[in-house]
Parts: C-alpha cells; structure tokens; sequence
C-alpha cells in the first residue's frame, strides 16, 4: 500500500520528535535525499518543523506535534476498520 502526503510528513514528524538528522529522516521513513528535501522544505515552511543550528539536525515544533496528535485521531478509526 502506498503512503500519500500526510502519511509521509506524519513518519518525519515522528522522526524528528526527539531531533533527527536528514540521514536519518531518509533511512526511516524510507525515502531517498530528494523526496525528502521536498517534504523537509514543506514542514519547515508550514511551521511544523525547524532545523536546528543549520546542520542538517531537525526537530518537530509544537505545532508540528499538534498536527500529528491531530493526524492519530483521524487515521487510527479508519486503520482500526481495515
């Protein structure tokens, strides 16, 4: 089955909880460095993730933790059901 959107910022979101380097970030949530730079991009701009210290070190902000309680909510019924 394949991810779409959500599901794919929702597992960086997770990653980067406790702080993640974009290696990491790929390897986990199995992606390649391209794909992924595009998602980074999106959360940092969205307000749901930060780069620490310009090092390629990203961590989830508040908002960004808001948005995967919000994300649980809604798909944990419907994964539930299947």
């Amino acid at each position: 089955m394949r991810r779409n959107d959500l599901d794919i910022c929702a597992d960086i979101l997770k990653i980067a909880q406790t702080g993640a380097k974009k290696t990491q970030i790929v390897y986990q949530a199995n992606l390649n460095f391209k794909i992924v730079k595009k998602y980074l991009d999106r959360l940092i701009d969205n307000g749901l993730l930060q780069n620490q210290d310009e090092a390629r070190f990203y961590m989830t902000t508040h908002r960004g933790t808001d948005f995967l309680e919000q994300y649980r909510e809604l798909i944990l019924p419907l994964k539930e059901e299947a």
